[in-house]
């Protein structure tokens, strides 16, 4: 039986997303919040084009443009414009997921194949936020959680190389233990700070780690002493690759599955910050989610189109709200404008870029970390049962296995190569065969296009019908109950637009799925602007009842669990049924 959402708990929550906190308040906790993410928007390119083996007279306009880019759609995402930014605090920061495909790119074509690579690519995010609602069987956690795993196995290496070789003059215990005092300081304020010193690790590991470089005198400041306060650094456009020649071809795929992988983060942090910005509890609101994939991929786009580096939400946003209490969109603005503003101020990514490279490779091989950690949640999230370990597992070392050329490297094909020869690609296209096929052996899956009248019922019945015929088993009242439940939404559905007179469409899609003895009923209509699990509650504690809310009463009686999401220019609403318990609840006495 459907059970009504709980009550809002207590929480610490001070502003919510609407409120207005002072202005003093505001841009305080928008510079603590910058100076968290600075170092990562700063420090990615810059190891990227070092990795790829570019001069570093490049640096400075990448990392500007970076720092653009990232302010504009931090604003973006705070302030939605129409279908673009989610209207939380969501902070954009440089995406450490495309480190290894970006230094490929740049090996073999140089800038101009990277910019055309990611705007090719960043157009796939526009796409997955107007089909969500059709995506959402096939980008599961499980897959992304695989594929960020295997992102950690393919960009490790690139930490390691930031640990350099013994300079000439130097103790050959000087770098180790800059390094080993960085990691130790960021894994103990970790382990033992509290929630908000947690925060504050990576910032403070940095710091101690250049102290002490610079007590053993290997700080080079000089880079620091001669960039400008405030100014634009010498820019230049490499312009596009338009030949789509091989090398685009071969790494297309790659830079795709990278993206999907961002998307899949900025959808978790979507749901996450709506869940603590509002005082009240409500259901997610997928505009919102479809809202930060589409400012996402106008950062990628303006990425591609400036010459930088692509650009994800950073969860680093969840937490400070989290601990800090406000979730004002007015801090996010703020949080933007700050990072727009030190893109002009050359001095402050000069001493970012000066920071020495042990501890550089003590700082990313943290962040990698999390990253795996992330995945790892992911899955777990996903609910892990033995099929789904089985298809974790066998992605996750097919992965490995390829990305170390183990698996008969001298067998695979020319045109193969590329894409198995890359552990993040192979293994998340195993990850998704795998799931794919498991999906198929579990369910059968039936649809139908008709109207929301009353000239629908027939085909809603057949609907049901044909699920039956695919499992003949079933008793007769559990074909009676998935009857009644399909019928009484559309009926549902009917009364919520006759109540909001400005939908578009009376356009209707039912798709029946059955599994075992479970059945999903999913629907999808023209926005209704009304939720019909609060309507259920209504008709709950509503005494006499009436005929207008008696299909609400019925559907809270059959179905198990019941979920109204909104996206922009569709409600879709999924009912579990369970036929398991039919003989000890008979529908006819509902009907009755």
């Amino acid at each position: 039986m459907y059970r009504p959402h709980s009550p809002p708990s207590e929480g610490i929550l001070k502003y919510g997303v609407d409120e207005n906190p002072p202005t003093g308040l505001s841009w305080m906790l928008a510079a603590q919040t910058v100076t968290l993410i600075i170092a990562g928007i700063v420090l990615t390119p810059a190891i990227v084009l070092r990795a790829a083996g570019l001069p570093a007279s490049l640096e400075d306009g990448v990392i500007f443009f970076a720092l653009l880019v990232c302010g504009v759609t931090t604003m973006i995402q705070a302030r939605r414009v129409w279908h673009i930014g989610a209207g939380y605090i969501l902070l954009m920061g440089t995406s450490g997921a495309f480190i290894a495909v970006a230094i490929t790119a740049l090996q073999l074509g140089g800038m101009k194949l990277l910019m055309t690579l990611i705007i090719v690519s960043s157009l796939i995010e526009f796409l997955l936020a107007h089909k969500l609602v059709l995506l959402r069987r096939i980008i599961t956690p499980l897959v992304g959680g695989t594929t960020i795993m295997l992102l950690a196995v393919t960009v490790m290496p690139y930490a390691f190389m930031q640990f350099p070789p013994l300079a000439e003059g130097e103790a050959a215990w000087q770098a180790p233990l800059v390094a080993f005092v960085s990691l130790a300081t960021i894994l103990g304020f970790s382990f033992f700070g509290s929630a908000r010193l947690r925060l504050w690790a990576p910032v403070i590991g940095i710091v101690a780690g250049t102290v002490l470089s610079a007590l053993f005198g290997d700080l080079d400041l000089t880079r620091v002493r001669e960039a400008h306060w405030v100014g634009i650094p010498a820019l230049s456009f490499p312009g596009f690759d338009l030949s789509f020649g091989q090398n685009f071809w071969v790494l297309l795929p790659a830079f795709v599955i990278v993206t999907v992988v961002g998307a899949i983060e900025t959808f978790g942090d979507a749901i996450a910050i709506q869940r603590i910005s509002n005082r009240d509890e409500k259901p997610v609101d997928f505009r919102t989610v479809q809202g930060a994939l589409n400012a996402d991929g106008l950062g990628n786009l303006l990425s591609g189109l400036l010459g930088t580096l692509p650009n994800t939400t950073y969860s680093t946003s969840i937490s400070v709200v989290d601990l800090t209490g406000v979730a004002a969109r007015k801090v996010g603005l703020f949080c933007g404008a700050l990072i727009l503003v030190l893109a002009f101020f050359p001095k402050v990514s000069a001493a970012i870029l000066s920071i020495p490279t042990p501890v550089v490779g003590a700082y990313l091989l943290v962040l990698i970390l999390l990253l795996f950690m992330h995945g790892i949640r992911m899955v777990a999230r996903d609910g892990l049962t033995y099929e789904k370990g089985f298809i974790v597992g066998m992605g996750f070392w097919l992965g490995t296995g390829f990305q170390q050329k183990a698996i008969f490297p001298d067998v695979i094909p020319d045109w193969l190569a590329p894409i198995l020869g890359n552990g993040m690609t192979s293994g998340t296209l195993v990850t998704l065969i795998l799931v794919s096929l498991l999906g198929l052996r579990r369910s059968h899956r039936k649809s139908v296009e008709t109207h929301l009248t009353q000239e629908a019922m027939p085909q809603v019945r057949d609907l049901v019908g044909h699920a039956w015929t695919r499992n003949p088993d079933w008793p007769e009242s559990a074909v009676d109950k998935v009857r009644l439940a399909a019928e009484e939404v559309v009926l549902a559905l009917m009364e919520m637009r006759d109540q909001s007179d400005d939908s578009a469409t009376d356009n209707l899609h039912m798709e029946i799925v059955t599994s075992g003895d479970t059945v999903e009923l999913s629907v999808g209509v023209a926005p209704l602007h009304h939720d019909i699990k609060d309507l259920i509650d209504v008709s709950k504690s509503s005494k006499p009842m009436s005929m207008s809310k008696l299909p609400f009463q019925i559907l809270g009686d059959l179905v198990e669990d019941l979920q109204h999401y909104h996206y922009f220019g569709l409600d879709y609403i999924s009912l579990t049924i369970r036929c398991s318990d039919t003989e000890a609840k008979p529908v006819t006495e509902t009907e009755s």
